[in-house]
């Protein structure tokens, strides 16, 4: 079938409402374009979350905790509408949404990923479970595409997860850190000296990260930073 019979018969959809959009017309309508918030500055000089004033350079978060990733960015607040956004993106199978995500995140942070220079992008892995429940990855969907903006190689099975955790929403931060002590497992790939960018949907309090990140730099990563789609108001 031709592309554009296709196009005319299935058209894309919004990446944020998913409601059918015009093919002639930008990957996101109008009305959901005007309402997304995007992290601008000024934001935590570690996590990247929005911050009221300059002069602050850490987030409450940050301030209190000594994280073991490097430094983190985010393309989107997380609040409606992306916040319906990554619920279809995980639970509804909106997979074509990826490519959104990872053109607005190298938008926002091309800069940044120029100066930290990363060697290979990661995901955070799934467990074997829920990987099987759910059909993918969120966090290696994110990757992929990521990695096709910035040409950045990609390494999907850099890490494994080998504990089936509680889903960290429903903990507090204390248990957060509980609930992740060795989730996370190396594969073997050769990470001595690289600079590490992980990526993951939404970033909370940091303690996936730092769990994964804590296992690459043993196996003699020189840094690992943090790209997530969305991340919460501080």
């Amino acid at each position: 079938m031709p592309k554009f019979i296709r196009r005319l018969f299935f058209p894309p959809r919004c990446p944020v409402c998913d409601r059918a959009l015009d093919p002639r017309f930008p990957p996101v309508c109008s009305s959901c374009e005007k309402r997304i918030e995007y992290v601008v500055e000024p934001r935590c000089r570690i996590c990247g979350a929005p911050i009221r004033e300059e002069e602050e350079e850490m987030c409450i978060s940050c301030s209190n905790t000594s994280h073991v990733f490097e430094q983190g960015r985010a393309a989107f607040i997380y609040k409606d509408p992306i916040r319906g956004s990554m619920y279809r993106f995980k639970y509804s199978n909106r997979q074509q949404y990826a490519s959104f995500y990872a053109k607005c995140f190298t938008k926002a942070n091309g800069k940044w990923i120029d100066h930290i220079r990363p060697d290979i992008i990661a995901p955070i892995p799934l467990h074997k479970k829920r990987l099987r429940v759910r059909g993918y990855n969120q966090a290696a969907l994110f990757a992929r595409e990521l990695g096709k903006e910035t040409g950045i190689c990609v390494c999907e099975d850099l890490l494994i997860r080998v504990k089936k955790t509680i889903p960290q929403k429903q903990l507090s931060l204390a248990q957060r850190k509980n609930n992740l002590k060795k989730a996370f497992k190396s594969t073997g790939y050769e990470v001595q000296s690289k600079n590490i960018l992980l990526t993951d949907d939404i970033y909370t309090t940091g303690s996936t990260m730092d769990e994964a990140a804590s296992v690459l730099l043993r196996d003699g990563a020189a840094a690992v930073f943090a790209a997530c789609i969305c991340i919460g108001e501080n």
